[in-house]
């Protein structure tokens, strides 16, 4: 037999800014590796390490992988399972979906899901199903942006129009506020900021990898952000760098809010921020030179004011008229929309008859009682390790009769507590669409090797769920053929699937484009609506403030728990080779704070506070500011040894003041020797 060998370009669909393009070679039809896409603008040939390392490790490994139907033989939590066919699977699980159904309504079946892939299919088929059979949404952006979101909505009516990044070329400075790249978008860290033909400022209480590189850090106490922006609009409005003109024609409510300036001093501002007044300076100056462009990163608004943060953050390019010009802008998120993806046809809205959608930050709570819940479907997410309230959860998935199912590619804390696991396909086993959301391209996942086992891609077992309910709509067994086919033409592609295959990655607008280039927004005013009469009515401030959170007293330290750069959230944990890069689980805290507790590098240590406790190993840096702590979030409890938790069994879920959102990095704990 005659060897073969050939590469197949594909994408990345992970949780990530950079979506990258990945080349797959193949011997006899055989994964060999997985690498970096040399053609591709973002890729270069080299993927980050921990894609490096999962896609040619435990993803390949038939040993870790799910590749039948499982049916639970032992208690909740043991993962204790016997293997079943798929048709007894989907019938049994069929029947008692319908049983709930007829008994109690579909909103007694919560569902979550969240990033677990990011291409469209996947993450988006399965809503039709569910959303026909009517269950309840544990809604995914509140366990990460969703307070965002909504402040975005008030002041721009849209959180997912970005600026374009291909514009950074006429830029005069760079903010990034919030988001730390070198974790959560590695190649914008390495390629696109260092590119950058200006300045880059960096705005984050940690000084990670992307801030040290920056010519300017801001390392601010954690809460003071709207503080800070509105120094930085103090010093623009004193040096005469607003755009008076922009604000006159395109904003609502500037004259209200030009008054609140005047206090807030440079002098204010380093009290409430903790930053020297000289830099905030440069740094406001630095912006208003602009055109410039202003990254607010997700983690920004996981705060307990992250909404008030965004919508005072995000006043700085109204105030410069950064805005519909090359160079300019503010990204959160870019939506699929801005290239022509129809996401009400991927989801089919029309088919849903389902009740509002539930906060993650009260899953816990909710699961205790079967007057709320009779069944939990999962898929695309291991909530036991990434929602708060991790003990309770725990418990609450322990109810014998809490009928749980979950979707996964290998065994997690999740799975353990289901009465079923479906064993769903990798996305090198299936084609698809990848629609990232920092830069303008659209990306072809394709099918490279044949799932393991008997797995299935998400939204072929959903299909089969519809049909086992007698659900006869045809949009439930639309096949991936037909939906891929009507995306790429919506977006434009041409020459179809086909094209975008072979080229692995193509821009539907081939020049960067201006955002809100008409000056038109997608809110009531069709302006900027610095005061939002929207907010007013949904128990807001009229206007964004300039407060900060209190800081921790009584010997507390807050703590923050951001991404970490060996985990997409809580995937790639099981990988040995991440876990021996990961190391010991540490808390990271300021030589001031471990001397006034007379603590020192390499202590076991314990953090409690009334919602759990964790013991972890300190490790000292001034990274973080003093009356911080810092531990990432990702690693699963049912490899953490005896205590079964992670940072997660500290979060008590309280709630942003907006969206019902995560409030995760203003959690409060107390350090002291094991």
């Amino acid at each position: 037999m005659a060897e073969t060998k050939d590469i197949v370009k594909t994408t990345c669909p992970r949780d990530c800014y950079d979506a990258c393009g990945i080349e797959v070679l193949r011997e006899q039809g055989r994964i060999v590796s997985v690498r970096g896409d040399k053609e591709h603008f973002v890729s270069r040939g080299k993927l980050c390490g921990k894609c490096q390392i999962y896609y040619n490790g435990v993803l390949l490994d038939e040993g870790e992988r799910l590749k039948q139907p499982l049916r639970r033989v032992g208690a909740k939590g043991e993962g204790r399972f016997e293997t079943v066919s798929w048709e007894t699977a989907i019938s049994e699980i069929a029947a008692r979906f319908g049983h709930i159904v007829e008994a109690n309504g579909g909103e007694n079946i919560l569902h979550a899901h969240y990033t677990g892939t990011c291409s469209l299919i996947a993450n988006n088929f399965p809503m039709r199903f569910l959303g026909r059979l009517g269950a309840r949404e544990v809604e995914p952006d509140t366990v990460c942006n969703m307070a965002g979101h909504v402040a975005l909505g008030y002041m721009l009516g849209t959180s997912v129009h970005g600026f374009d990044p291909r514009t950074v070329k006429d830029s005069k400075c760079i903010v990034v506020w919030g988001a730390n790249p070198s974790a959560s978008a590695p190649h914008a860290h390495s390629h696109w900021l260092p590119e950058a033909p200006c300045p880059v400022i960096v705005i984050d209480p940690v000084r990670h990898p992307t801030a040290e590189a920056a010519d300017l850090h801001l390392q601010l106490h954690p809460g003071s952000d709207a503080a800070l922006a509105f120094t930085m609009m103090h010093v623009l409005k004193r040096e005469g760098m607003i755009d008076r003109e922009f604000l006159a024609a395109n904003t609502v409510g500037w004259d209200e809010l030009e008054p609140m300036l005047d206090s807030c001093t440079p002098e204010w501002g380093a009290s409430e921020t903790g930053v020297p007044a000289t830099d905030i300076e440069r740094a406001a100056k630095l912006y208003g030179a602009g055109p410039a462009l202003l990254w607010l990163g997700q983690g920004l608004q996981r705060q307990p004011m992250g909404g008030n943060v965004i919508r005072a953050c995000s006043l700085l390019p109204a105030l410069c008229g950064n805005y519909a010009k090359p160079g300019a802008g503010l990204l959160y998120l870019n939506g699929g929309g801005q290239k022509g993806v129809d996401g009400d046809y991927l989801v089919a809205p029309h088919l849903s008859n389902s009740p509002e959608t539930l906060s993650q930050m009260d899953l816990a709570a909710y699961l205790e009682s079967a007057e709320n819940a009779r069944a939990f479907l999962c898929w695309n997410i291991n909530p036991v390790a990434s929602s708060p309230e991790q003990g309770r959860l725990m418990q609450a998935m322990s109810r014998e009769d809490l009928f749980t199912v979950v979707l996964d590619i290998f065994a997690t804390d999740t799975t353990d507590f289901a009465n079923y696991v479906l064993p769903a396909a990798a996305f090198l086993e299936f084609d698809d669409l990848v629609s990232g959301y920092f830069n303008m391209s659209f990306s072809a996942q394709v099918k490279v090797a044949e799932p393991m086992g008997e797995a299935l891609p998400n939204q072929e077992i959903f299909r089969r769920l519809a049909r086992a309910m007698g659900f006869a709509e045809p949009e439930l067994q639309e096949s991936d053929e037909d939906i891929i086919a009507n995306v790429v033409k919506g977006v434009g592609i041409e020459g179809g699937f086909a094209a975008l295959k072979a080229n692995g990655t193509m821009f539907p607008n081939p020049q960067a484009q201006l955002q809100f280039a008409d000056l038109k927004f997608p809110t009531a005013s069709g302006k900027i609506e610095i005061a939002s009469a929207t907010a007013e009515a949904d128990g807001h401030p009229r206007l964004p403030q300039p407060g900060s959170d209190a800081r921790p007293c009584d010997g507390r330290l807050r703590l923050i728990t951001p991404a970490s750069e060996w985990l997409m959230n809580d995937s790639y944990a099981n990988d040995p080779k991440v876990e021996k890069q990961l190391g010991q689980a540490t808390v990271t805290i300021n030589p001031a704070d471990a001397e006034a507790r007379g603590l020192a590098e390499g202590n076991l240590v314990r953090l409690s506070n009334a919602t759990g406790s964790l013991e972890l190993t300190v490790a000292l840096s001034d990274k973080v500011p003093p009356g911080v702590a810092l531990s990432p979030k990702g690693r699963w409890p049912r490899r953490a040894g005896k205590e079964r938790a992670n940072v997660n069994s500290l979060n008590p879920g309280v709630k942003s003041d907006m969206g019902e959102s995560s409030a995760v990095h203003g959690v409060e704990v107390e350090i002291g020797a094991v």
